[in-house]
Order: C-alpha cells, then structure tokens, then sequence
C-alpha cells in the first residue's frame, strides 16, 4: 500500500514538473533552443536511436565504466587486503590514500591530457583512477575493522594465514567493499563523463559537449538524463541491493 503510494505520489510530481516544464517552453520570451519542451526531447532521443548514434554512445559510456569496475576489484580488493593486514601499513598508508582519494580524476585530466593525448586512454586512466583508490581504501579500512578476537580464535586453532583470510578477514570486509565500489563507481561516472567531454571520444559526455557547439539543446538535455537515469538504475537495481545483501549477510553491524 505504503509503495503504491509512493508510486502515485512521484507520478503527480512528475506530471507536474512536465507540465510546468512545457508552459515554460510555450510562454516565456525566449529563443526555441534557449528552453525546448519535452516533445523535442523525445524526438531527438528517437531520432539518435534510428540512426542508431545513441546506442553507440551508451554502450560505449557503459562499456568504459564496466571495465573500470572489474578493474577495480581485481586491483583494488586484494591491494586493500594487503594493506589491511597489518595495522602498521594500513597507519603508514592511510593519509596516502585518503589525499589520492579526495583528489578526484576530474583533476587529473589536464595532466593526463599532457601525458597521453586526446586518446581512450586517458579516459580510461581517469576513471581507473578515480574508481580504484575508494575500493583500495574501503577494502583496507574492512579489514582493519574486523575484531581481532575473531582472527586469534581461529589462529589458536591452528589455521593457516590463507584460511583466516578466506574465513574472517574477506568475509569481514565484504560489506566495506562494497560500500568501496559504490562509491567508486559513482565517482567513476561523473570523471567519465568529464573525460568524453574533453576527449572527444564516443559516448554520452561527448554528446552532450558536441551538442551545445550547434544549440542543440534538446540533445543537452537528452544526454543529461540519460546520464542520470542509467546512474539510478545502476544504483538502485544492482549496486544498493550488492550493498544490503552484502551487509546483511556479512556484516558486523546489522542495520
């Protein structure tokens, strides 16, 4: 009942945001590319989709940030292990990985240019880089907060350093990972984006860059909520539910 609501309550909001958005388009004294209604919306997104330059874009933002996740688990999850192992490394390491954290890709991308070129592979490096240092970080930051009595119960018992990490340390840290990746991600997303714009390379950042030097402002838009839109569905169907499963199955704290 609660979620039907829910439902109806979003669909009068957005009825009322595309109502208003149209009255706009239709009164307001000013050029036709300066606010377009949501009809020309619609038309550019059909009109990209037949000559089939929409599906290329998409599939090549999504392809960029995929690679980029898988990257990021295979490099960032066992190097936060390591580093989380000992609390002396992972106390060395901390402020190191906290400043490469906060300075986002974005920033980076003036000096990637100069490095790499206008090429894939400063995009690529851009969103590397900015997904992999919150995976390394949570991951680290997971195995730090597994109880030591849960690692000295089992080292008592005679395992081997390989079956606590198997047993207790990676199943601990299972829920900080995926906070990581999330996070990463997300991060990822925005640096992509901003890595096609000044590349200009195939995908949604280059449509929306190249858009604006015609005034095709429908397509700005377009690109706009595509890039927010395929962001939820992301989040919400596949990374937010990872998260809570992971948590609850995993967890320490149960929320």
């Amino acid at each position: 009942m609660l979620r039907r609501e829910a439902v109806m309550t979003w669909l009068v909001v957005l009825a009322g945001f595309f109502g208003a958005w149209s009255l706009m388009a239709a009164t307001l004294p000013v050029p036709a590319y300066f606010l377009p209604p949501p009809t020309a919306v619609v038309s550019a997104f059909g009109e990209l989709v037949r000559k089939g330059i929409l599906p290329t874009y998409v599939a090549e933002s999504l392809r960029r940030i995929l690679t980029a996740a898988v990257l990021g688990l295979v490099v960032g999850v066992p190097a936060g292990l390591l580093l989380g192992m000992s609390r002396r490394v992972a106390d060395f390491f901390y402020p190191l990985l906290n400043f490469f954290q906060s300075v986002s890709g974005i920033a980076w991308l003036p000096l990637f240019l100069v490095w790499f070129g206008f090429s894939e592979r400063t995009i690529l490096v851009a969103v590397n880089y900015t997904l992999l240092f919150p995976v390394i970080f949570n991951a680290m930051l997971g195995v730090r907060s597994v109880p030591p009595l849960y690692v000295n119960a089992l080292r008592t018992l005679g395992a081997s350093r390989w079956r606590i990490v198997r047993d207790v340390v990676l199943p601990g840290a299972l829920p900080s990972i995926a906070t990581g990746l999330r996070l990463g991600l997300a991060y990822g997303w925005r640096a992509l984006i901003a890595a096609e714009m000044l590349v200009g390379a195939n995908g949604l950042g280059f449509m929306i860059f190249s858009a604006q030097s015609f005034h095709l402002t429908a397509r700005i838009m377009l690109g706009m909520a595509l890039i927010g839109g395929l962001w939820l569905v992301l989040d919400y169907f596949l990374l937010r539910p990872l998260e809570e499963a992971t948590i609850a199955r995993w967890g320490l704290i149960q929320r």
